[in-house]
């Protein structure tokens, strides 16, 4: 079964300069209470792994003002003008994946691959610095795999084993991030008993989810 914990005791895992993932897009699907927790907590020199930087007033934006993060590997950052100015001035480094990227470097982490091999991003400043492989006379890109030390995510329902249901478009990176970390906590909105969650259902199975939290 999976643990039960308050917000407060899930930020305390979250140690200065670790790497994390949290999930949502422009904060749909972020696990606020989490990401709220750890703003509270003030740890700092994060390498945060999303989709985005949200807005300064939302989800990972708040990490952001509060200058929490000394790296973040985003796809986009056009909603937080914030994150582009800690970036113009050298205060925080933003590697920019294309998303269809990051969604499968993200993959691999979880699946304990080598890395994807992708046409994106060639001839542009993605490529810079990056492994070109030829295949059937065609050029990829090499991306390496994303890990982290610690997962946030947000799910609809999850049962006390971990078994978890995300709401239609909330679903997006979450899935994907609890594979892909050493802790998984898991934000849910409802917790129910073992069994309540018609196997069918479950989007995410509780082999993944090490702590619950309730939304």
């Amino acid at each position: 079964m999976a643990k039960m914990i308050t917000p407060k005791e899930a930020a305390a895992m979250v140690k200065d300069g670790m790497t994390v993932m949290i999930g949502g897009f422009l904060a749909v699907g972020t696990p606020e209470s989490l990401v709220d927790a750890l703003v509270a907590q003030g740890t700092k020199g994060l390498t945060v792994i999303a989709n985005d930087t949200a807005t300064p007033e939302k989800g990972i934006g708040k990490l952001v003002v509060k200058k929490q993060l000394k790296k973040a590997i985003v796809s986009h950052i056009g909603t937080n003008p914030e994150t582009g100015r800690q970036m113009n001035a050298g205060e925080m480094a933003v590697d920019l994946v294309p998303q269809g990227t990051l969604a499968e470097r993200i993959r691999a982490g979880g699946a304990g691959l080598g890395g994807v091999l992708t046409p994106t991003g060639l001839g542009t400043v993605v490529a810079e610095g990056k492994q070109i492989i030829t295949v059937d006379g065609r050029e990829f890109l090499l991306e390496k795999p994303l890990r982290a030390d610690v997962a946030f995510i947000k799910a609809h329902t999850a049962d006390k084993a971990g078994n978890l249901v995300f709401h239609s478009s909330a679903r997006n990176f979450n899935p994907l991030m609890a594979t892909a970390a050493e802790v998984v906590i898991v934000e849910a909105t409802n917790i129910v008993e073992i069994g309540a969650i018609d196997p069918d259902a479950v989007m995410l199975p509780g082999i993944f989810v090490k702590y619950l939290v309730q939304g």
